[in-house]
């Protein structure tokens, strides 16, 4: 272990000494730390996707962090450690390249997925854990793999897998056709002002979008995120240009400085893209 992981050990392990230690950290447990590895993960996202190194740098101490704790927390009761959770994932990297530390070969990235999932699949089988004995193995599996995952990244590996397992549509007209169904489903549920099957045909509606963004490679994930920054964009704009203050405005004077910051921005956008490329 390097000085500094030590280090890093050493104080987060101070900060959980039953006596001298901070009282926030010595309250916390695996799952009240939940919310906070998946803020960390999202700020590592947010990080790369800004391009920002410095940022990226904080952030993935950040998250580092999260991971030193539970392993803090599980060595306290004696499960396992640091050490533990380094040497499992060396060796399942190890196992799972023999491309790279063994004799197979795999030329491409679709191969080494095969390989991945076929020596996967196999550990399964050696744990006890085989699908073959389940009635649902695919159902099974993708159970165990969304769990965990944000609603939007769980409904594209679903989509990818089930697709993959031949329940899929021939073409994209039938996608299409399927997004404007749960629409119009969407609508008659809002309208018959029941909240609970508003919400379910929401849910339908948004996992068809996703279908359309699989089959488009585009990742919905992305695109949402640029909108959202986008929206911000537009949105900071229009308070600046009212001197910060909404209310009261009607939604026609809104929405007509929210077009003007909008041509702004891509006006300012195409100034940038073409100094740009006259630059020498």
């Amino acid at each position: 272990m390097s000085d500094a992981m030590h280090d890093l050990v050493e104080v987060v392990a101070q900060l959980r000494d039953p006596d001298n230690g901070c009282p926030w950290d010595l309250k916390q447990t695996h799952q009240s730390l939940v919310p906070y590895v998946l803020e960390e993960a999202h700020e590592v996202v947010d990080a790369i996707r800004h391009g920002d190194d410095r940022h990226l740098k904080e952030e993935l101490g950040d998250l580092l962090l999260q991971v030193v704790l539970h392993a803090q927390l599980a060595k306290e009761h004696q499960r396992f450690d640091l050490d533990e959770i380094a040497r499992g994932i060396t060796e399942k990297l190890i196992r799972r390249h023999p491309h790279v530390f063994g004799n197979a070969e795999a030329r491409d990235s679709e191969t080494v997925s095969a390989n991945w999932e076929a020596i996967k699949a196999a550990e399964q089988a050696e744990r006890g854990e085989s699908p073959s004995e389940s009635t649902s193995p695919l159902s099974d599996q993708l159970t165990r793999k969304v769990r965990g995952q944000p609603a939007l990244a769980g409904a594209m590996t679903i989509s990818r897998k089930a697709a993959k397992a031949g329940f899929e549509w021939d073409d994209m007209k039938g996608v299409w056709d399927k997004v404007h169904e749960e629409l119009d489903e969407l609508k008659e549920a809002v309208s018959s002002g029941d909240p609970k099957h508003a919400q379910e045909e929401l849910g339908d509606l948004l996992f068809t979008l996703v279908n359309v963004a699989r089959w488009c490679d585009i990742q919905p994930e992305e695109g949402l995120a640029g909108t959202n920054q986008r929206f911000l964009d537009r949105f900071s704009r229009v308070e600046a240009s009212l001197g910060g203050d909404l209310q009261g405005r009607n939604i026609n004077e809104l929405e007509t400085v929210w077009q003007e910051a909008k041509l702004a921005i891509r006006a300012e956008q195409a100034s940038n893209s073409a100094a740009s490329n006259h630059h020498p």
